[in-house]
């Protein structure tokens, strides 16, 4: 053929091609890059069928002659080093899987009743786990769809060439990587080739509108997603890193992990890592250290490819990381063995998780009876075989090694090797089965009661082909339901494993969980670093204790600090504070409130067993002063003093001692009545007599010194009509108290509510408040201060004269007493004891002012009249011009100390 003419012709024709093409579909039917992969199709399958047209195979592909043919992408190699498309091979991902396939079209072709007299054939190609590589690959599938004009092609001879007619490709099994299925279904799409992928479980090809030729026997990620988050909360987890290979698996099943933590909330993400397509060296080191950045979050869910797997492991041993981290591992680690090879010690307790799978026993036996002999069909188990065996096949002018080991072909797998089936396996054959099943009844739908492929089948619809695929619904190789959805994923199903360490000889995975839908994990028979049974966890904070509140850190959900409730706070809930109510205190947990015990004044509490022996001991010496007056009631002295207002007096006196047992006996409404009452009723009493006295031995000398006629109510009724009325004002305030302010008791619960709860005390006290006690006192400190200034005022008397300088020395005491009071009263008024301390202080100063009254005015009358009877005499009666004679003396004296003459008069008084 002259080259020089073919490309002229093949561009005249390009117009004539497209024409024709899609059997006459018009040209607006095309979009751009569909017409431009066309066109390089058109050119490129031209040059290699002609040029090419010698070679009944592709030298990267198997071909199996049939009636109808599959096509198939499997990684056959890994990915190559720079500049090359492939690298190593690939035994379990690629051969496994590839031979799974051949496997099936064996079983299928040689079973009479699914698809009978229709042999089916198959064209599989090396993706090398690349998916650029794997998209130029998969061209190979479309060419027959092109349909080209070669009527004015000749040979140099100007003979019609001899162009082999490429087969057609009705749908593909494959491919196995998720970034190579999405490359490969942008092409089958644009042709309409069905799609049955037996390992891609990104999410993004669940999207119907952009891959709806594509369908899967395995589930999307979004339900390993889903599975492997409550595997995560399962285990109490709450706080962990991702770790995604770039590409599409990977980044789009973190995606997918992190959108449905982020839903269904409980699970927060520390740091997302992606690992490079080409790593630089160090790279994996880099990723370790960022990891432990977060060392809190021990978990890493990771959707990696074998490599990248490999590499984190060695990564996290040169790190010194071994058992720190906690590795979730997706499908692509699954349980296989290669990605943990010499690092089980860094992989151990790591969990995975796989599509539901079995063990096809059929498969074992086909093989492993594979050999060089009788497997030629596979272009690359030589390859294979060299590898397994660790032997090389010797070729035609190619010289090996004298110590390079000698493959004889004798050997045998499993035997003379190790082997184990391949996870996907069951996924591969589950796949053909798919599609042969659809085919199966699209030929009882199209070509009833022929044998073989009819009219209608020929050339077989993809879009109704498609249909079918979606539809079927059989017991795969496995024994469950292969079936569709409507956006071509396979159901959930799945197998939860933990890589376990038994003993160092015999590392493995087993089988921990299943999950459907729904988890069932078994926990107690999980296993991790060292032999540990107790799960290690992988939270960002820890629980707070009871009684402390979260605080949540801004951002990041699952992390807070924990701040204890103190003083009277209580644990709401797990976010909130709250003050416990005025009558209650938090419990020691502080988890709830608890009463607040409520304590009054004790009889045997030091705060009243002062107060009330004082008070006792003036009773009993009131008691006998008044015992002894009623006794010597008629002798001189008794009634010198004035019996009438000295048995008011030291009424008074007894109530004022009797007030302290009031004050410290139980609150009750009578109690706190008579408390109101008797407080300042007794002091009322004692100085309304004591200023009666005063006032009445002051007028009298005051009189005195300007006549001889004696002062108004100076009789002993008048003065006790006086001190009545004087004592009634002070009962009326009480009774007008009471009217409006009833008497009745309360419990104060913040006289002692210091900062430490536990010391917290409610007391139980009548409602008589600092104000109102001194209110009760103040009528009291009215006539005290009254009865003072008349004490002062008579301070001339002479001292022979009745009582009026023991009156006067009693009241200087009384206000000392008071004066003393008042500050140590007020004073202790934020003490945490302000009760206790507040009445002995009032009880002990009314008992001294008492005690002065009561020892200044009638103990030493008292001591006369028992132990010096022979005193009391009566002695001469004085007249009232007696005492004007008197205190006109007293007040010629007074004037002439003040001029500076003193002379001393002789009393004639006596």
């Amino acid at each position: 053929m002259a080259s020089s003419g073919y490309i002229p012709m093949a561009l005249a024709c390009l117009h004539y091609h497209f024409l024709l093409l899609w059997n006459g579909r018009p040209p607006s039917l095309f979009s751009l890059p569909r017409l431009m992969l066309v066109i390089w199709l058109w050119i490129s399958g031209n040059q290699g069928q002609v040029n090419g047209s010698h070679q009944h195979f592709h030298p990267d592909s198997i071909k199996i002659p049939g009636d109808i043919t599959l096509g198939g992408l499997f990684p056959i190699h890994a990915r190559g080093p720079h500049g090359l498309p492939c690298g190593e091979l690939k035994k379990e991902k690629g051969i496994h899987r590839m031979e799974a396939m051949l496997y099936a079209l064996d079983q299928i072709n040689s079973d009479p009743e699914l698809l009978p007299n229709i042999t089916l054939g198959a064209r599989i190609l090396d993706t090398c786990s690349r998916d650029t590589y794997a998209l130029e690959q998969s061209l190979t599938f479309v060419q027959a769809l092109i349909k080209k004009d070669t009527s004015d092609i000749r040979c140099s001879n100007g003979e019609l060439p001899f162009i082999r007619k490429p087969e057609r490709v009705v749908a593909v099994i494959g491919a196995s990587a998720s970034s190579v299925s999405i490359m490969v279904a942008n092409i089958l799409r644009l042709f309409e080739i069905p799609q049955v992928s037996y390992a891609s479980t990104a999410p993004e090809l669940s999207d119907n509108n952009r891959y709806d030729f594509f369908s899967r026997v395995v589930p999307p990620d979004s339900y390993q997603a889903q599975a492997m988050l409550d595997i995560v909360k399962a285990l109490g987890w709450n706080y962990v890193s991702t770790l995604a290979s770039e590409g599409n698996y990977g980044e789009s099943g973190v995606d997918a992990f992190i959108q449905i933590s982020r839903e269904a909330g409980g699970v927060c993400i520390a740091q997302s890592v992606k690992i490079p397509r080409e790593p630089t060296s160090g790279e994996f080191d880099k990723i370790i250290k960022r990891l432990t950045e977060t060392s809190n979050a021990r978990g890493v869910i990771i959707f990696a490819n074998e490599d990248d797997i490999k590499r984190v492991l060695e990564a996290t041993q040169r790190a010194n990381m071994t058992g720190h981290f906690l590795f979730v591992g997706s499908d692509s680690w699954g349980a296989k063995s290669s990605p943990i090879a010499e690092l089980e010690d860094v992989a151990e307790g790591a969990v995975t998780i796989l599509p539901k799978r079995a063990s096809i026993d059929g498969f074992d036996q086909y093989f492993t009876s594979r050999s060089l002999q009788n497997n030629r069909r596979n272009i690359w188990f030589a390859e294979f075989w060299e590898d397994d065996f660790r032997c090389k096949l010797t070729r035609p002018g190619i010289k090996l090694d004298p110590d390079t080991k000698k493959c004889t072909g004798n050997e045998r797998i499993s035997r003379d090797s190790s082997y184990e089936q391949e996870g996907k396996v069951q996924f591969v054959i589950d796949a053909v089965y798919a599609v042969a099943h659809a085919l199966h009844n699209m030929l009882q739908d199209l070509c009833p009661g022929t044998t073989g492929v009819c009219s209608n089948m020929d050339p077989v619809e993809g879009r109704l082909l498609l249909n079918y695929i979606r539809a079927v619904n059989f017991n795969g190789s496995a024994g469950t339901s292969v079936l569709f959805n409507e956006n071509g994923d396979a159901p959930g199903r799945y197998d939860i494993f933990q890589f376990q360490m038994t003993n160092h000889s015999h590392p493995g995975y087993r089988v921990i969980g299943q999950w459907t839908n729904n988890l069932r994990l078994s926990v107690e028979e999980m296993q991790w670093s060292g032999g540990d049974k107790s799960v290690p966890e992988s939270i960002c904070s820890f629980p707070c204790k009871p009684g402390e509140r979260k605080k949540m850190v801004k951002g990041v959900p699952c992390c807070w600090h924990c701040e204890l409730c103190d003083g009277y706070q209580y644990q709401l809930d797990e976010f909130t504070c709250e003050t416990c109510p005025s009558d209650m205190r938090p419990a020691p947990n502080r988890t709830t409130c608890r009463p607040t015990p409520i304590i009054k004044l004790e009889w045997n509490s030091p705060w009243a067993l002062v107060p009330s022996s004082l008070a006792m001991l003036g009773i009993l010496a009131t008691s006998t002063v008044v015992f002894t007056f009623i006794r010597f009631n008629e002798t001189p002295i008794v009634r010198a003093s004035g019996r009438e207002l000295s048995y008011v007096l030291l009424t008074g006196i007894f109530l004022i001692y009797l007030m302290t047992f009031l004050m410290i006996a139980e609150p009750g409404v009578v109690v706190c009545a008579f408390r109101r009452l008797l407080l300042g009723l007794g002091m009322a009493i004692t100085y309304s007599a004591m200023l009666t006295k005063t006032n009445r031995i002051y007028r009298i000398f005051e009189q005195g010194k300007r006549s001889v006629t004696p002062p108004k109510f100076i009789s002993p009724t008048s003065q006790l009509l006086i001190t009545l009325i004087l004592i009634s004002v002070q009962v009326l305030g009480v009774f007008v108290s009471f009217a409006v302010i009833p008497p009745h008791t309360t419990i104060d619960y913040e006289e002692q509510r210091p900062p430490n709860p536990d010391l917290a005390r409610g007391i139980l006290k009548c409602d008589m408040s600092d104000l109102s006690i001194i209110c009760c006192l103040s009528y009291s400190i009215v006539l005290m201060v009254t009865c003072t200034v008349y004490a002062v005022k008579s301070r001339g008397v002479p001292e022979t004269f009745n009582e009026a300088k023991p009156i006067g020395f009693t009241m200087y005491t009384t206000c000392i007493v008071w004066l003393a009071f008042v500050p140590i009263f007020f004073g202790t008024a934020q003490s945490t004891e302000k009760m206790f301390i507040q009445t002995a202080t009032l009880t002990v100063s009314m008992s001294l002012s008492a005690s002065v009254s009561l020892g200044m005015l009638y103990l030493p009358k008292v001591y006369v009249i028992i132990f010096h009877p022979e005193q009391n005499v009566q002695k001469r009666k004085r007249s009232f011009k007696a005492v004007a004679q008197v205190a006109r003396l007293s007040q010629k004296s007074l004037t002439e100390k003040q001029n500076g003459e003193t002379k001393i008069e002789p009393d004639r008084m006596q």
